[in-house]
């Protein structure tokens, strides 16, 4: 066998990678860019609850596939804190959002590998070292660099979308342990069941029934969002996180170009600036933590770098396998 032909597999699987995480960036961002556009109508809190609802009959291959075994649970208890610290999320990131300028969201969203990091180690004694620390502290300054308290006024935006990572990551632990035991489908199946109420009872006091287009629109979130949650969880299958995680910084790129010509927004130097600092640590925490899971130094668990914080539908393929 040839050196080329033995290295054709591995170039194969990572060009697929950087181009799957790189759709994943793409939809993400336009998905972000339509909500702010359906936000200007729509509250946000419904535009979430339109999210998670179509998310929700997107399960339905599933049941159809598998019948109400996916329900089978001993671990209902944490699969509800599961739900109610994902619709919290979920919540404070569509709000942030529709008042946050797109760039700013995409640079602030970077944090959430960073709090997951500190959780994993405080909550599951997972063992972070002088590396990954010095990471984490670049991270969190990266971001007071992008919110500079006592320089400038801190708006409520950013700090919901800062929040949102916090949640998010405390919502990533819970999923760690219950991925000890329960399968993709479960997982995913009581995070949408969960989800539905809680987005419909923060969405009724603001409830108006969206017009036609702007149901098409909320039918299109819907739709980038699925697609974007499966291309990023199938670029971490398919290629390694040091070929697919440099190209989640496309994020930023993507979002301030939308948000230029969309919003009239223009990221200031230190937006770039912070959100490069952001990304080059949880890129590295990304990385690093990747190597020891092949290892077997740290457990295997869920990529933190999803900002949708909205379940995915599993792939045929992982309904197969869990089935």
């Amino acid at each position: 066998m040839s050196v080329r032909s033995s290295l054709s597999p591995l170039v194969t699987g990572s060009l697929a990678g950087v181009l799957m995480m790189a759709v994943a960036a793409a939809a993400f961002s336009f998905m972000h860019a339509a909500i702010r556009h359906v936000s200007v109508e729509m509250h946000p809190f419904e535009i979430a609850f339109f999210r998670v609802f179509f998310g929700f009959f997107a399960l339905a291959p599933v049941f159809l596939r598998q019948g109400w075994m996916p329900l089978r649970t001993t671990k209902m208890k944490l699969f509800a804190a599961r739900g109610g610290l994902n619709a919290c999320a979920m919540l404070m990131f569509f709000y942030g959002l529709s008042i946050t300028p797109l760039a700013t969201v995409a640079a602030l969203g970077f944090t959430a590998p960073l709090f997951a990091t500190v959780l994993a180690m405080l909550v599951l004694g997972e063992t972070v070292r002088l590396r990954r620390w010095t990471a984490i502290a670049i991270g969190f300054l990266g971001a007071m660099v992008i919110l500079r308290p006592g320089v400038i006024e801190v708006g409520l935006g950013p700090l919901l979308v800062l929040g949102s990572s916090v949640v998010w990551s405390v919502a990533l632990m819970v999923i760690k342990v219950l991925t000890r035991t329960e399968s993709s489908v479960t997982i995913t199946a009581y995070a949408s069941i969960f989800l539905s109420p809680i987005a419909l009872v923060a969405a009724l006091p603001f409830w108006t029934w969206p017009s036609l287009e702007i149901l098409l629109w909320l039918v299109a979130i819907g739709f980038v969002g699925t697609i974007a949650q499966t291309a990023m969880n199938q670029s971490f299958k398919v290629a390694d996180a040091s070929a697919v995680l440099p190209v989640d910084f496309s994020k930023l790129l993507w979002a301030a170009a939308i948000g230029y010509v969309l919003f009239d927004e223009v990221p200031d130097i230190w937006t770039w600036i912070g959100g490069a600092m952001i990304f080059s640590s949880a890129t590295y925490i990304g990385i690093r933590e990747a190597r020891l899971k092949k290892e077997g130094k740290l457990a295997a668990g869920p990529p933190s770098t999803a900002v949708d914080r909205v379940p995915p539908v599993p792939s045929p393929r992982a309904m197969g396998k869990d089935g």
